[in-house]
């Protein structure tokens, strides 16, 4: 017997170090397979301000980073275990030489292994599948705010339109107003100033005629000023024929001219006693009046002027 039978160990412990070896691979790969790939968790709508969008890009790095990690720590624990401890050597046992042919067995061990780390490799199917293929979802723009916005500035500026044609209207139909009132204003101050310059020629006119006229014009007693009053006294002659403590009565008639003197007197009613109305009619020569005037111009005048007489 060689002294490479003797170092070789026994078949059986090859196998079980064999298994142990393909179980914890089993064991690993169930764990990598096992392993929750994090739920990226949408970020909650936040109210976004009209007409502005923003993107959010997923961290990416950050989950393939933790996958590799994960990949490491896993083959930091089956490299250990990959190590065979040396099995404790049974006493040889002279009828067992026909084993020989098993030593191929011993020499695949190693490339078995090493297949079986190598398989852990493939990162980037770890991270394809942690790392989502599908595109991002745009975000959804939220327009219903600027809807609302451009109708209600669509319905003020409505609004303010109307408003200001209202305005207008109203502003034109006062400017309207106040044309009509002044020229109604100033027809009435042209008819106003017509009619008075037409009162003022008709009483020029009447004026000038009564200067140029001797046409008389009536008066009362009490329209009448005298600029010098005459003395009335009752005549002692027509005494005799009248009875003391009677009064006499006559009513005279006078012309008085443009000057104011008595032009003409007659008696429009009679006392009764011939001799009180002659002496009436000389008395009142004796006064004068202020000339009588009608729109500002003298005019001759007719005054029915009474007087009475008290019989001594």
């Amino acid at each position: 017997m060689s002294s490479t039978d003797l170092d070789a160990p026994p078949l059986k412990s090859l196998l079980l170090a064999i298994v142990a070896v393909l179980g914890l691979h089993v064991l690993a790969a169930i764990a990598l397979v096992a392993i929750k790939t994090p739920e990226l968790k949408p970020e909650p709508k936040k109210e976004m301000s009209p007409l502005e969008i923003k993107f959010v890009s997923l961290p990416a790095k950050t989950v393939s980073t933790e996958v590799e990690k994960q990949t490491v720590t896993a083959k930091k624990e089956v490299q250990p275990e990959v190590q065979v401890q040396p099995a404790p050597q049974p006493e040889p046992k002279p009828k067992e030489p026909v084993k020989q042919p098993k030593e191929p067995v011993v020499k695949n061990i190693e490339p078995k292994v090493t297949p079986v780390i190598a398989s852990e490799k493939p990162r980037p199917d770890t991270s394809q599948k942690v790392a989502p293929k599908e595109p991002l979802p745009k975000p959804k723009i939220d327009n219903s705010a600027a809807e609302a916005q451009r109708k209600a500035a669509a319905q003020a500026e409505s609004e303010r339109q109307a408003r200001k044609a209202e305005q207008e209207a109203q502003a034109r139909a006062e400017q309207e107003a106040k044309r009509v009132a002044d020229a109604k204003a100033a027809a009435q101050a042209k008819a106003a100033a017509e009619a008075a310059a037409a009162q003022a020629r008709a009483e020029a006119e009447a004026a000038a005629a009564l200067a140029q006229s001797n046409e008389p014009v009536s008066f009362t007693a009490s329209s009448a000023n005298w600029a010098s009053a005459p003395n009335f006294s009752f005549p002692e002659r027509a005494a005799r024929r009248a009875r003391s403590g009677d009064t006499l009565n006559v009513v005279l008639v006078l012309r008085v001219n443009k000057q104011g003197g008595i032009d003409n007197v007659r008696v429009a009613q009679s006392s009764g006693n011939p001799l009180v109305d002659k002496e009436a009619r000389r008395q009142v020569r004796s006064g004068k009046f202020k000339p009588f005037t009608k729109n500002g111009v003298p005019v001759v005048g007719d005054v029915t002027l009474p007087i009475s007489y008290a019989v001594p």
